[in-house]
């Protein structure tokens, strides 16, 4: 069942540089291979996915009026994603840049998201001037923020009165960017997904499974915790209530950029559309592993 209030997602939003090798790479090799360009960054993937699920979905960010943010926000449009509340600036676009082995696995990646991080409060603008409310004022929806934001920006996003009723998502950018949720989900809760790297992280300690890690996040502060394991099993933790797992099945990799955002997206419409834990995680599995194995770009 679709809503007629949009889900927020605050962050990302850049076009993905993505260079496919045919050959194991080592540092200082130049290899066959092929290159794409795609819509990327975290915030943008995971609304790309909600509007291909069907469900309402508005994009928050920063985009430079460069031709290449131009033509970005032109496909951001096509693809069913709202850009009204869209920060314009005239800066460069960001661009995410990653090599990935013939098995799908990240080599190397640069995320450039300056233009994002210097913005810092603008983005979400929109919020504090009432263009993005549902009842007095206030946003009630789901706001998805994702891990390109820093940490203080994210503190002012949470503090907004305007959103004191909105239900807060978070999602880490990358591992190198996991620390920033720290603070966040220990003072204001929320729900997080991440996979167990991130995960350990943000816990600073070695986990064994992603049911161990689910559990001590919300034993740290968040209300509900969906980890990821690679081709282990995925958990789903809330507070006061049972853990619940699901097993992936066997995938042969062609691509892991942006696997994470899909299960995100697939998760939380599973969800809206009235699954319970063990079928949300069963229909996040599915449309992640899709992504992976390039079944989801054959659809």
């Amino acid at each position: 069942m679709n809503r007629a209030t949009p889900i927020l997602c605050i962050g990302s939003a850049l076009w993905d540089i993505i260079a496919h090798s045919s050959r194991d790479l080592r540092p200082g090799f130049d290899v066959p291979g092929r290159i794409e360009r795609r819509m990327g960054g975290v915030a943008l993937n995971i609304a790309l996915e909600l509007a291909r699920q069907g469900q309402p979905v508005d994009i928050l960010s920063l985009i430079g009026t460069d031709p290449t943010g131009n033509a970005l926000v032109e496909a951001i449009k096509s693809a069913g994603v709202g850009t009204a509340h869209l920060t314009r600036a005239d800066v460069e676009t960001d661009t995410y840049l990653a090599v990935e082995t013939p098995n799908g696995e990240v080599f190397a990646a640069i995320a450039d998201c300056a233009a994002l991080e210097r913005a810092g409060t603008d983005v979400f603008e929109p919020l504090k001037n009432g263009k993005v409310a549902d009842i007095s004022n206030t946003y009630t929806g789901h706001i998805i923020a994702d891990g390109n934001l820093p940490t203080e920006t994210l503190e002012a996003l949470l503090s907004l009165p305007e959103c004191a009723r909105s239900e807060f998502i978070f999602v880490p950018a990358s591992p190198g960017k996991a620390g920033r949720l720290s603070p966040v989900i220990k003072a204001h809760g929320g729900r997080i997904y991440v996979n167990r790297t991130e995960a350990e992280i943000i816990l600073k300690q070695s986990l064994k499974s992603a049911p161990e890690a689910a559990e001590k996040l919300v034993a740290l502060g968040a209300n509900t915790a969906i980890v990821t394991d690679g081709p282990r099993p995925a958990a789903h933790a809330s507070e006061g209530a049972a853990t619940f797992t699901e097993t992936p099945p066997k995938t042969v990799a062609k691509t892991t950029t942006g696997a994470g955002d899909i299960f995100l997206a697939a998760h939380l419409s599973a969800e809206l559309n009235g699954a319970d834990p063990t079928g949300a995680l069963a229909a996040a599995i599915t449309a992640s592993c899709n992504h992976i194995s390039g079944l989801e770009s054959q659809s």
